[in-house]
């Protein structure tokens, strides 16, 4: 047997929306309106963004480095993510959305009251509003971040109440101030804004770190590319100029912070230059004293010095050792200054002269990653793994730096006294120089000296603070924040969804009630259930086309009844072959209608001129005599069957004339005997059946329901033909389970399946049939509305029926 096809099908599901559709209208349209009603009352969300340029001078320095590693980085094979990377966290920081939300004042929100919901007011709002900052301090406290309250404006009065009565005052001009509980409030006029009488405004003051937290989550930062440092910043807000304005603040806000950085290396080196300027101005005081102290007490006005080329090689000799103390004098005070700072990662000062490439490269280097750690501690904390990862490379620098400083040191002093060495070769050549002359020589060699690094550090002190004068932003808006339209709600996405929810929904719930139905309903469940034959969809008669018996087949008719009983009639006779002549009726309960059934198709075969006998196989619970009226019902099948033999002379006394046509007989069942099983496995039942054979064309057999009794089973080897009567909206679907057993174990014979009790003025068997098998005769389906308690006459089975009633005269 073949399986339960797929319970998604097209046509059922089509077939379910003609049914219901009245209830897909309805649904549809409650939820349109809720859609609606949404849209109104849930305030809209817009998009704004732009793009950044960020300076990234890391990269720009390693192109300056070399046209290899420029070009390399233009292939792809170095990226500058890593740093723009940083950038993004940077500009996604709370501290940066804090400051903004701070010099905005966008803690404050002003609402107007509307219809279905409240306004949002920017910037428009008649009166503004402020709160002390120990008022902020207590709200940013408070479990609920926020206050709210009503400002109502009564003739020319002004009056602030909040729900929770913790918040009240009034006022009559403005500005004013409102003492509360949570702090003093300030109103102010904004502009030549006024508001009008008897309006209301909602006021807001929500803590500034819960509104930068808001705009932290509702803002995207990303770069547009690998190979570039423009940033895209996306934000999302409920009001597009306060959208636009805070990104413009934020750029404020991001190259304040990143300016104030780079100073800070300036600010140090000025720091360090300028004590160093005080020391050496005092020394270089106290040589010029010292000279104008000698000249006194020798009585020198006017020295002379001899040209000559001994000299000038001294003199050479001279400036080269002063440049080496200058060096060795600025490493020593490097020296003191790193050795000094512990590990509180302080800049060094860079700018100060010294000439050795190696210490002032990790000096460089050193100052870099200070920075670079800092602005990482903006965002994330002192444990992070990326600080304690910075704090490494600062101490591996620091050691290395300490180890360049030592090394240059020691270079500084094998040079300086190679240098000493040959001044003092040439000085010794000038051994006769008056003793005045040598002494104000080297005075004035330490006030050449002193006075070089004065006019240096003077120099260095001038550029830092051009340097300082001259700082540049690190973020550069190149494209002006723009309004990329509403974000949510999506009028014509929830308007869609709405659409497809409303005609779902009552979809679902008519599939599901249609699926957790249990009997069957028409001809395509049958067909869904068994692949046996369906010989005929007999539909519900009314009364007025029944005659007794509930015989609705009539001769000379051609209404739809008819046809579908002519419609079994033709099925059964392809079904048949040779000599077959023998049709079983039964079904797997009571009250499906196989009495019926089996009397209007005997009547069809009369019809036909040919000699039909009903046969009432049924002998626990008889039928036929009440059927067709017949009083005299003590004669029948079971007195034939308790015999010891049978012939025709036997039988013809218990046949019956049917009293609707010539050629149709009636054999009733009889008696109800106390042992229906065992007299029905006589061997006397064939006998009856064959002697039937060969005196009528067709035999029809009305036996009992095979899903309650075995009868049936017993009687179905003397069959041609099985005709299995199931009825719609009646018989289980689970039935169906015992009839295809039967016809896969070949129990019965040659089965097939009448589909009985399709009520057609029902709307789903009207649409199912209607322009279907019997389309052409719709013009009658009004006219049937019901054939009769035909099944309720049968009388409901069950096995405690059966047997209750027994004739004594009946023997075994």
């Amino acid at each position: 047997m073949e399986p339960e096809g797929s319970s998604f099908n097209i046509k059922t599901i089509f077939t379910l929306i003609v049914l219901n559709w009245q209830w897909f209208l309805v649904s549809m349209f409650i939820f349109i309106c809720g859609a609606l009603l949404y849209l109104r009352t849930t305030a809209p969300v817009y998009q704004v963004s732009a793009k950044m340029l960020i300076k990234d001078e890391a990269n720009n320095r390693m192109r300056s480095s070399g046209q290899m590693l420029s070009n390399m980085q233009d292939l792809g094979f170095i990226s500058n993510s890593a740093g723009i990377d940083n950038e993004v966290e940077i500009l996604r920081s709370h501290i940066l959305a804090k400051q903004a939300v701070n010099d905005l004042k966008l803690y404050v929100e002003y609402y107007a009251k509307g219809r279905l919901r409240e306004q949002l007011i920017y910037k428009t709002q008649p009166i503004n509003v402020e709160l002390d900052s120990a008022g902020m301090e207590k709200i940013s406290k408070m479990r609920a971040r926020m206050i709210m309250f009503k400002l109502t404006r009564n003739g020319d009065k002004y009056d602030i109440e909040s729900e929770e009565g913790d918040i009240s005052g009034s006022f009559t001009t403005l500005p004013a101030t409102v003492k509360t509980k949570y702090g003093d409030l300030t109103f102010t006029q904004n502009e030549e804004r006024e508001m009008g009488k008897g309006s209301t405004m909602v006021v807001k003051i929500i803590s500034p770190t819960i509104v930068a937290n808001r705009y932290v989550a509702a803002l995207q930062v990303a770069p547009t590319s690998k190979m570039t440092s423009i940033a895209q910043l996306v934000l999302n807000d409920a009001d597009p100029d306060r959208g636009i304005e805070y990104l413009l603040k934020l750029a404020d806000c991001y190259n304040d912070q990143a300016n104030e950085d780079k100073n800070e290396i300036a600010r140090k080196t000025q720091e360090f230059i300028t004590a160093r300027l005080y020391e050496i101005e005092h020394d270089l005081s106290l040589t010029e004293t010292e000279i104008e102290r000698y000249k006194r007490d020798n009585n020198l006005i006017q020295l002379r010095i001899d040209a000559t080329q001994t000299m000038t090689q001294a003199n050479q000799f001279t400036d080269k050792l002063t440049e080496a103390q200058v060096q060795l004098q600025i490493l020593s005070d490097l020296q003191n200054y790193v050795n000094n700072m512990n590990e509180d990662y302080k800049l060094i000062p860079s700018n100060v002269g010294l000439t050795d490439a190696s210490s002032a490269q990790l000096i460089g280097e050193y100052n870099k990653t200070v920075l670079e750690r800092d602005n990482l501690l903006k965002a994330v904390s002192a444990d992070a793994p990326q600080i304690a990862k910075l704090n490494d490379r600062l101490n591996n620098l620091t050691a290395a730096i300490k180890e360049a400083l030592k090394q240059a040191r020691h270079t500084s002093e094998i040079q300086k006294r190679g240098i000493q060495k040959q001044y003092d070769m040439y000085q010794s050549r000038v051994a006769n120089t008056p003793e005045q002359e040598r002494v104000l020589t080297e005075i004035g060699r330490q006030q050449e000296v002193k006075s070089g690094l004065y006019v240096m550090l003077l120099q260095k002190l001038e550029e830092s603070r051009i340097s300082l004068a001259a700082t540049a932003d690190k973020g550069k808006l190149i494209d002006e924040p723009v309004f990329g339209g509403k974000v949510s709600p999506k009028s014509s996405i929830i308007l869609l969804v709405a659409i497809v929810l409303g005609f779902a929904l009552p979809l679902l719930i008519v599939y599901l009630l249609q699926m957790l139905r249990y009997k069957i309903e028409g001809h395509e469940d049958v067909a869904r259930q068994t692949s046996l034959p369906i010989i005929a969809d007999v539909a519900v008669a009314s009364d007025s086309v029944k005659t007794a018996a509930g015989i609705v087949v009539h001769e000379n008719e051609n209404n739809q009844i008819d046809e579908i009983f002519r419609s079994m009639r033709t099925n059964i006779q392809f079904m048949m072959q040779g000599d077959q002549k023998v049709i079983l009726f039964t079904s797997s309960t009571s009250g499906e209608g196989k009495t019926f059934n089996a009397a209007n198709l005997a009547m069809s075969f009369a019809l036909l001129g040919k000699k039909v006998i009903l046969l009432g196989l049924d002998i626990r619970k008889p039928a036929l005599g009440r059927l067709f009226d017949i009083k005299d019902r003590a004669d029948g099948i079971t007195t034939l069957l308790v015999k010891d033999s049978v012939t025709m002379s036997d039988i013809t006394p218990h046949i019956k004339p049917s009293g609707l046509n010539n050629n149709l007989d009636l054999l009733l069942a009889g008696p109800v005997p106390p042992n229906p099983t065992e007299l029905l496995a006589r061997e006397n039942l064939s006998e009856i059946i064959s002697l039937l054979r060969k005196e009528y064309d067709y035999i029809i057999l009305d036996t009992a329901p095979v899903g309650l009794v075995t009868d049936t089973l017993q009687i179905g080897k003397y069959a041609d033909v099985t005709a299995f009567v199931c009825r719609a909206d009646y018989t289980p679907k689970s039935s169906f389970s015992l009839i295809n057993s039967l016809a896969e174990e070949e129990k019965l014979p040659n089965m097939c399946i009448v589909l009985n009790g399709v009520d057609m003025s029902k709307k789903k068997y009207g649409y199912y049939y209607g322009y279907g098998r019997y389309g052409k005769y719709g013009r009658y389906i009004s006219n049937y509305n019901s054939y009769g308690s035909y099944g309720n006459n049968y009388g409901n089975y069950a096995e405690s029926h059966y047997g209750n009633k027994t004739d004594s005269s009946i023997k075994r």
